[in-house]
This record gives C-alpha cells, structure tokens and sequence, in this order.
C-alpha cells in the first residue's frame, strides 16, 4: 500500500454541523469512547473523563448552553462530554491531552461512517453544563463533540478538490523554513 493511500482515511475527517434523524448505534458510540480513552495523554495521567450524551432533550439544552459554538447539538443524535480536572499548573498539558481525545473522536466517527464536530463552551457557560450533565466539584467541560449521520449537504465538499488546504510547498519545509514564494 502506498504511503499517500494508508493516510487516506484521515484526510476525509472534518467537522459536521448538521445531522439527519437517524440515531447513533450503541455500539458505534461505545467504539468511540473507546478511541478517545485510549488517546495518548502527559505522563499517561489520562485527565479526561467522557460523558456520552444520547438524550435529545438533553442535547437540545446542550445546544442553547453556548450559541453560536453549541448550535450544531441542536440536530446531533448523540455527543461525547469531555471533562477536565481543575488542576493548577496543568492546565496547559490537560488541554493539549483533550486536543488529542478530540481529534481521536472525529476520527474514529468518520472511520464509523459517521460525522462529528466540535462544540466548545465559554467559562461562563462550563457551571451550567456542569450541573446539568452532573460534573462533580473540581472538574469542567469545555469540549462536547456531537456526532450524528451527517446529511446530504453536510457530507458535500465545501470547496474544491485540492484548494480545501494551503499547498505542501506553502506549508511543509525540509530540514529549514524555506521562504513563501
């Protein structure tokens, strides 16, 4: 298998913002959590914890929680919670491992045939969505991840093959920066 072909799959992940009806399998969504746990994280302290989400009212109450950032759980079948500790001098390396959990589950749902996108909650709005998913004291979310079968226009290209992306030759450098042309 080529180098280019093995990568493939990843070059197909992007954010979904908009679901059909048709709900989220069980299974599909335990696989999920399962790529996200397993993500790697500093000193594999693993801080995340992830409350999967699957009621639409409580989805619902999700996408009102941070407009414009949570509108895309208005349509979403399912959403994964991610929670942090609030821990002093870590919050740079708890953010970097929820970055990577993030990614796991866009990843994993697109593997799945499925969509996902990313949802991101201000300060002000994090106690709310704490007492309504039931966060215990010291920990936070900032990130859900809403997933769902994306529909017909959510799966179009929204530009055209081969200009979604800067060139390599404006982005990737070999051994030095090489001046942008």
């Amino acid at each position: 298998m080529e180098a280019e072909d093995a990568v493939r799959p990843l070059l197909r992940v992007h954010q979904v913002r908009e679901f059909t009806d048709e709900p989220v399998d069980a299974e599909a969504l335990a696989a999920i959590a399962d790529a996200a746990r397993w993500s790697g994280s500093s000193a594999n302290n693993q801080p995340w914890r992830f409350i999967l989400i699957r009621v639409p009212e409580t989805l619902r109450q999700l996408a009102d929680a941070n407009p414009p950032s949570t509108r895309i759980l208005a349509t979403a079948a399912a959403a994964v919670a991610i929670v942090l500790p609030e821990v002093k001098g870590a919050a740079v390396s708890n953010a970097f491992d929820e970055g990577r959990a993030t990614e796991r589950i866009l990843v994993a749902a697109t593997l799945l045939d499925l969509g996902a996108g990313i949802a991101w909650l201000s300060a002000e709005a994090r106690p709310a969505v704490g007492e309504l998913l039931g966060v215990p004291e010291g920990r936070f979310v900032r990130t859900l991840v809403a997933i769902g079968h994306p529909t017909e226009r959510a799966s179009r290209p929204k530009s055209t093959h081969g200009e979604a992306r800067l060139p390599r030759s404006e982005t990737v450098f070999s051994e030095r920066w090489e001046a942008e042309g």
